[in-house]
């Protein structure tokens, strides 16, 4: 390996666009922040180092036997943040980047290109919220940021219209300039050289600016480099390893997907596993779920001992066997979540996702493919999934590193074909650390839980575990929450401070919730719900039946003068109903009470 002579950016920039420079399929994906850009450029013009850059030189003759990306050149988070392949000829030689890729698609973006990024409070369906963003430097004075000297923003179209007292120069612009008598040009067709419309420190200082930003990105040679000739993949692989796992730079999945990728023979890791996440995201009402979820899936369905993010564990063999398993453990992971998107989980509730492995585990194993959803032999393996999940999920067993979990797991699934093991998964972990057994305490806690919190839906799928979940459902209030307002109550003609306190302190409680059906909660918004369930169920049986599916005694008033009693009532009946599911003996006091 050598030191080679530093090149310009521009140089850098052609190369690119050539395809004279590309990245090896080792590399993970571009993830810079656009504020990190704007340092890095602030940092080229302040003549700061901005570290040795590593190439691999890859001969002609050896092009086909790897995979290479092109760099990104116009970033949207949305529908371009992943790189594609490159269709590269073998006529001559290309440079693969070994280290550097941020910084240098940081450039190439800046420079050609453009970021799209989602902006805050936006919905990600609303095409608004991702605007096409260029780097813009402000030629009328220094950046209002102390950190910074150079004023480098990321700035759309309307952002621009909307400035006062500043100058925006396209920093693409700068690659047009052959010389200094075109950034003049520039300067005068542009007015700034005009003092009756700028003053002369703001012409002086867009001269200087503008001059030193061309000398920068044309003339100065800031591109240090080493030189790696080998051809030896392991010999690559061995240098991007020490390179990037030192550090935070790299996580340990995206250098076992690297690897993957550089070893698989039939298939691109790099680009299944990337749309499989895009994928399995989409499922129901959307997840968040990223590759380390499928990679740490692939090494435990794999059966390896040791399912550790550990560079010892990626080897030949193992690759080889993720790459043949691939099709079979993806199915099942795919299942696995669409088993519980069906049953109302999504990115809000799955508080979790590394309790979906087992599960996937479960379905790989015993060859279960889509039946574990639709076949009605398989109904109680899925109550039992569905428990076992809002056990861990209220529990937080999976909070952490769960890697001691995934082989004890694997052991009872083993032992018990056919089977969810349940019961020996409790009894085995029951006074551990990992325990997903409860006491009366805990369920004290369960009964806290409010609306919208992460744990809610979990906690009542445990209680509502013969719904249709053909149909989609809602969290829902039984007493309207529209009515706990200190107004509104007044208006009902509750005016004891103390009650109208105690129905605000209340209402927000599981007590006070239940699992509806999506359209019927729409159609019983804001109606009382003693008025809206005479309307809804006007027989008796069937308006009883409503109250015994959603635990409410029908002997009790549903008026909502009597909430305080109504509340009471229901949480009496949920902490029972919980003891029994759960398995835990209540105090004496509590399993006399009416």
């Amino acid at each position: 390996m050598a030191y080679e002579a530093p090149i310009t950016i521009k140089k850098a920039i052609d190369n690119i666009r050539k395809r004279k420079y590309v990245l090896p399929s080792i590399q993970r994906e571009f993830v810079w922040e656009p504020d990190q850009i704007e340092k890095l450029f602030d940092s080229l013009m302040r003549n700061y180092p901005i570290s040795t850059f590593l190439f691999w030189k890859v001969d002609k003759s050896r092009i086909k036997d790897f995979q290479f990306y092109e760099f990104l050149k116009d970033y949207h988070e949305k529908k371009a943040k992943h790189n594609t392949k490159a269709d590269i000829g073998n006529e001559e030689d290309v440079i693969a980047i070994l280290d550097g890729q941020q910084r240098m698609t940081s450039l190439y973006i800046a420079l050609t290109g453009s970021h799209a990024k989602k902006l805050p409070y936006y919905s990600s369906k609303n095409e608004n919220a991702y605007p096409k963003k260029k780097l813009y430097l402000n030629l009328l004075s220094k950046a209002k940021n102390i950190e910074l000297e150079y004023d480098f923003r990321f700035l759309s179209k309307d952002e621009i219209e909307n400035t006062e007292n500043e100058f925006w120069f396209e920093c693409s612009e700068v690659l047009n300039f052959d010389d200094l008598s075109k950034v003049m040009q520039y300067l005068m067709h542009n007015g700034l050289t005009d003092t009756s419309k700028f003053t002369n420190e703001q012409s002086t200082f867009a001269l200087n600016t503008i001059s030193h930003f061309f000398n920068v990105i044309n003339q100065e040679k800031p591109i240090s480099f080493f030189l790696e000739e080998s051809e030896e993949l392991d010999k690559v692989l061995q240098i991007f390893i020490r390179i990037n796992s030192g550090g935070t730079k790299l996580s340990y999945s995206d250098l076992l997907l690297s690897i993957a990728t550089a070893q698989w023979k039939e298939k691109d890791a790099r680009e299944i596993i990337h749309e499989f996440v895009d994928e399995l995201n989409k499922i129901g009402e959307g997840f968040d779920f990223n590759k380390d979820l499928v990679l740490k899936t692939c090494l435990v369905l794999g059966d390896f001992s040791d399912i550790k993010f550990k560079v010892d564990n990626f080897t030949k063999e193992n690759m080889s066997k993720i790459e043949q398993n691939w099709d079979e453990v993806s199915r099942s992971l795919k299942i696995a979540i669409e088993l519980i998107s069906k049953y109302g989980y999504n990115r809000n509730s799955l508080t979790a996702s590394n309790a979906l492995i087992p599960i996937a585990y479960f379905i790989y194993k015993n060859d279960l493919s889509d039946k574990i959803i639709h076949s009605q032999a398989q109904e109680q393996n899925r109550k039992a999934i569905i428990e076992w999940l809002s056990r861990t999920i209220l529990r937080g067993t999976f909070g952490g590193t769960p890697d001691a979990i995934y082989p004890v797991m694997r052991n009872f699934v083993n032992q018990h074909p056919n089977r969810f093991p349940l019961s020996e998964i409790i009894e085995h972990y029951r006074g551990k650390r990992k325990s997903i057994s409860f006491s009366e305490d805990d369920i004290e806690s369960i009964l806290d839980l409010k609306y919208g919190k992460k744990n809610t839906f979990s906690a009542l799928c445990l209680i509502y575990s013969s719904l249709n979940y053909s149909f989609k459902y809602h969290q829902d209030h039984i007493h309207p929450k529209s009515f706990f307002y200190k107004r509104k109550l007044d208006e009902l003609g509750i005016t004891n401070v103390k009650i109208k306190d105690e129905y605000i302190s209340k209402f927000n409680n599981l007590s006070n919730l239940q699992l509806l059906e999506a359209t019927t909660n729409i159609e019983k918004r804001d109606k009382p719900f003693e008025e809206w369930l005479k309307e809804r169920y006007p027989n008796d049986n069937d308006r009883n039946n409503y109250l015994s599916l959603n635990h409410i005694k029908n002997s009790q008033s549903l008026n909502f003068n009597d909430f305080n009693d109504f509340y009471n009532q229901r949480r009496m009946t949920l902490k029972k109903l919980y003891a029994d599911i759960l398995n835990v003996k209540l105090k004496e006091t509590d399993n006399t009470q009416n």
